[in-house]
Formats: C-alpha cells, structure tokens, sequence
C-alpha cells in the first residue's frame, strides 16, 4: 500500500485531480496520493473503470469535469476504496504509480473565460481606508452584491512557472504625466479559485441552491498585481494591465466533496442580501492559508497566515450572481475568491495591506525591508484543512521573479 505521511497534503480524503507527463508520454489525468501519482488513464486502459480511454487521455481536466458529478464522484469513491485494500487491482499493477518528484505537471483544466471576485470585507476595507475614507470604506455596492470583474484566461500559469516584472503606464508622485517602465510595487494577492464542472444554456440562471452542482473543485490562487500601474489605470472600468500579466495557481483541483467535512458558517451579512442571493447551510469552508517570502540570499520568511473561512460572500453566492443576467457558465472556467484577509495584520492577503501601501516597511529577520517585492524574491503560497485525523491540502503555488524583459 501507499504510505502516507500525517501531514501529506495528499491523504486518502483528498484525492485531488490533475494533468501529468511523465518522459516521453503525453499529458494525462491523473490523481494526487502521498507522494505518488496515480496514473487514471492507465487504470481505465486497464478496463478498471468504466470511461471512455479518450477522455483520461486529454491534457487537461474538462473532459472527464464534462461527465458530471455522479461519474467523477464515483471514481474517487472507488478509487478511494482499491487504495486502502492491500489486494486491490490498482497494487497488482505498480507501474501504475509514479513518484511526484519525478512527473511533469501540466495546467489542470482549459480556461476558456477567469472571473476575479473582490469577496473578503477585510480586503475591501483596508483598501478603502488606504486610497478613499477609513470611516467609510466600502463603496455603496459592496454589501449588495458580489463585486468582480474579467481577467485575463490565457496568462494564468502553473506553480514553478516564474514571472518577468511587467511594465506599464503609471503616475509618478507629484509628476503631471504618466511614464512607461517596470513596475515598482509588484505584489501578490493570496486567493483561492473554484472550477465550474457544469455549464447552463445562455439565458439561464443558477440559484444558490444548485450552485455546489456547478462547482467541481478547488485551486490555491496567487492573483499577481502591480500596484502602480492599477491605481493609473483603474478609473473608470477597474483592472487592465496591473492584473492580465499572470495569475498563478496550483496543479492539483480538490473536489468539493473532499472539503465536506470543513464547513463553516461565515461571516452574518448585514444588511440582509436580496432574495437570488439568499442561502440556506454552512456555504464557507475553514482552510489554512499560509505565504512565505523566500529572498535572493535564500532566507524565507513566513508573510501571512489567514483562512478562506473569513470569506464575506461565498462560492455559491459568486456564481448565483454571476449567472443572474443570464451569463452562459461553461466548463473549465475559473473563479477566483479575491483577497483573502483577516482581521489581524498577520493575515493581510497581499503587501499592499502588510505594508499600508508601502508606509509601513517590512522588516525582515535577515535585516532586508520589503513594501512590495523585488526580483530575486519567491513567493510561495500553501493552503489545507484539517480536522478530526483529516487533512486536504492543496500543494504549493510557489513563482520567482525575473527583472523586465
């Protein structure tokens, strides 16, 4: 059998799914278990599932999300049992089993269209006390409605995948006109993104009722941002290029059944929302959300702990409103939850806050100063849940800055 350590994200209540190569093989499915990888399209060629081969063979995940829930809730569940029995098919076969350290990872899913939501109080309220008024921060909309905009599909990219500072046009302090250059305060926003695994005829709506049916699984999002380029450009339709030159996630999509057991109630929404956006049980899910900061001299130093259970609108209620004008939601689409922040300055989820737009420097235990992040300096980024023996965890999405081309 499969050993698997205490703390492996990777535990038999876990099973995440995702693309994988090995040396010269194509991209396939397949699934997260300890420290291996189990090779799903080589298990249905075994004749061990009932699935089309041609769809485990695919590089990417819409496929076999397109069977529905029922099939792919199914396999986990069998899979999940061949895993614990030391007579299984799936132990007869070893060559069905690949060390993670030795695959390939490959972007999980096809993003055919990425919407960022702005859903944490915390964020929208550090941020309106920075750039508007702290006794009245959030905009007249903000409790009303799930506030997000489109981003850019065809530049998130996979963990290790390292980024180039982006340039763009920015107001310089006191200057008249704006320049072109790199960015100066190049910053991460800690976030998580659900993948729809269900799509809905254009003109349709989906309630918050059926929402979770439309929800496959989960991703750790680092939403990347250039501050200065945003606060130029961001009147009168929001982000452009401070947001569309990458986005990062992890390789591994969490089912949402595996998160079952880490329901929350979240925080009480006041005043009350209007009657599409209205829910009924605990929608927010209690995950341990952590970035580190690991300079050019090597030292890595811990930046952030926060949870996505401090989420003020949750999953369900971003993809009710979000269909509510009867947008046609299709599979493989990605929605980010936004920054995710708490209440306590540890838990901010991006520099701008941890450092109040940069007027309170970070001073770091090697004697460095960080407001926004430098080239040289990884950011990487861990999410899981545990509770009661149970632990679901997402991997890493950890990326490296490069100086501008």
């Amino acid at each position: 059998m499969i050993n698997i350590t205490a703390h492996s994200d990777f535990s038999i209540h876990n099973l995440p799914f995702g693309i994988f190569s090995t040396k010269g093989s194509a991209p396939r499915v397949g699934v997260a278990i300890g420290e291996h990888v189990l090779d799903l399209k080589a298990v249905v060629d075994l004749g061990f599932l009932n699935i089309s081969p041609e769809v485990v063979a695919q590089p990417s995940l819409n496929a076999f999300i397109a069977l529905g829930k029922q099939t792919t809730k199914t396999v986990r569940q069998v899979l999940q049992q061949w895993l614990q029995q030391e007579d299984s098919l799936l132990y007869a076969h070893p060559n069905l089993f690949y060390l993670q350290k030795e695959v390939k990872m490959h972007l999980p899913v096809e993003v055919g269209d990425y919407t960022d939501f702005y859903s944490s109080i915390e964020h929208a309220t550090n941020v309106g006390s920075m750039f508007r008024d702290p006794n009245n921060a959030l905009l007249p909309n903000w409790k009303h409605l799930p506030v997000g905009y489109h981003g850019r599909a065809s530049s998130i990219i996979l963990s290790g995948t390292d980024i180039y500072r982006p340039k763009g046009q920015l107001l310089p302090e006191g200057a008249a006109q704006p320049v072109f250059q790199p960015t100066a305060k190049l910053d991460f926003e800690l976030e998580m993104a659900f993948i729809v695994g269900k799509e809905n005829p254009l003109g349709t709506t989906i309630s918050t009722a059926q929402a979770e049916e439309y929800i496959f699984g989960m991703v750790l999002f680092n939403d990347w941002s250039a501050r200065d380029l945003q606060k130029w450009e961001y009147v009168p339709l929001g982000p452009f290029l401070a947001k569309s030159f990458a986005s990062s996630i992890s390789p591994w999509v969490v089912p949402l059944e595996a998160l079952e057991p880490f329901r929350v109630n979240g925080p009480k929404q006041v005043p009350a929302v209007l009657p599409y956006l209205q829910f009924e049980g605990k929608k927010n899910y209690a995950i341990e959300l952590t970035v580190g900061l690991q300079t050019p001299d090597g030292i890595t130093h811990p930046l952030v702990q926060s949870n996505y259970r401090y989420m003020y609108w949750n999953m369900v209620q971003q993809l009710a409103h979000h269909s509510s004008n009867g947008c046609n939601i299709r599979v493989g689409d990605m929605m980010a939850s936004g920054t995710i922040s708490g209440k306590t300055k540890n838990s901010f989820g991006s520099l701008l806050e941890l450092s109040w737009g940069g007027k309170r420097p970070l001073k770091l235990k090697n004697g460095m100063e960080r407001c926004f992040l430098e080239d040289g300096d990884r950011i990487s980024m861990h999410a899981f849940a545990e509770k009661e023996g149970k632990r679901i965890g997402f991997g890493e999405v950890t990326t490296k800055i490069y100086p501008a081309l």
